[in-house]
């Protein structure tokens, strides 16, 4: 392993994709502007370049004159400031989380960025853990809204959620035929159908691909949801309609981003990691993930790739199934 202690030399090499673990409560823009804090904080405590040298002369003209070369106070750091600044590094994301959700936020720095923007445009699914409570409704649909509505949920139980659940599922994998651009009635329609689960065309409308409980105890649950092109309004605004298919409310009181694309929560660094030293060692991590992974290939295709269903155990449509849908 090779330890580079020079700011210019780390400083060429602030070009990638690094994945974080956004807190709850921040927005991502404010999340961006600790990060380049903290990376110019951590530059300019290494070793850098000394003041140029300025080259003056002393001495009494009508007698004798002396030639002196000493640091130039104008290049002087106490003088100029810092020599990085948070605004000569180009920083963005791809999928912004909102204020309410923490999670996996995959970030590009200066060239990465337009692989993290190549990324986005190419509607990689994400995976959300969504904490609901029943017997209450915010104006907000989210916990820390005003409470404006109450009812008993003692007659939900488990198996009622999972049969509301396997609804919804059913409506939006019948609905990605229909925002797949293409007539549902169409051969191009069941063969896209035959392949698996299909990306829509529209990159704005919100699509569930996988939605599941794995946890329930009266009136706390938890969901995961696969989907694309969700955001945090649309998410809050699911677990308020769970609870009006269960006869009762709910309201949502945490969400969490697991998963984006091949990026996990075992590879986001925590805010107590949001320092140059991590970054750069996560930054080769995700390189080494994306190459791994072959992103460009496979996220490309019009349909979800093999892994994307395998890791939440997403049902694919049969062929009598597929008939169907392509028949009604």
């Amino acid at each position: 392993m090779v330890y580079v202690s020079e700011a210019p030399a780390i400083w060429n090499l602030l070009k990638g994709v690094i994945c974080m673990y956004k807190p709850a409560g921040i927005t991502t823009n404010s999340m961006r502007k600790i990060l380049l804090g903290n990376i110019c904080r951590d530059l300019c405590e290494l070793e850098s370049r000394p003041p140029r040298n300025h080259v003056f002369i002393q001495g009494d003209p009508s007698s004798s004159l002396t030639v002196h070369v000493g640091p130039s106070f104008a290049d002087h750091p106490l003088v100029v400031g810092p020599k990085y600044q948070p605004d000569d590094i180009r920083c963005t994301w791809g999928a912004p989380l909102g204020k309410n959700v923490s999670g996996v936020l995959v970030m590009g720095l200066n060239e990465g960025n337009k692989t993290v923007q190549r990324l986005h445009m190419q509607q990689p699914t994400r995976v959300f853990r969504l904490k609901g409570v029943l017997g209450q409704a915010t104006d907000t649909y989210f916990s820390d809204g005003k409470v404006v509505e109450k009812a008993t949920f003692w007659h939900v139980n488990r198996s009622k959620l999972d049969a509301v659940l396997a609804s919804i599922q059913a409506a939006h994998q019948k609905q990605m035929f229909h925002q797949c651009g293409v007539d549902i009635e169409s051969q191009t329609a069941y063969e896209l159908a035959v392949q698996g689960l299909i990306k829509p065309a529209n990159g704005k409308i919100p699509l569930l691909y996988g939605i599941k409980c794995i946890h329930f105890q009266p009136p706390d649950f938890t969901i995961e949801v696969q989907c694309i092109n969700e955001y945090e309004t649309y998410l809050t605004t699911l677990v308020h309609d769970i609870g009006m298919q269960l006869h009762s409310v709910a309201t949502c009181t945490g969400l969490q981003c697991i998963r984006y694309d091949s990026f996990t929560l075992e590879h986001a660094l925590l805010r107590k990691h949001w320092t140059l030293q991590f970054l750069m060692v996560n930054m080769a991590q995700s390189h080494r993930l994306l190459r791994e992974s072959k992103a460009d290939e496979r996220q490309k295709l019009p349909t979800l790739v093999e892994s994307d269903i395998n890791h939440f155990g997403v049902s694919v449509t049969s062929d009598d199934q597929t008939q169907t849908l392509c028949s009604n």
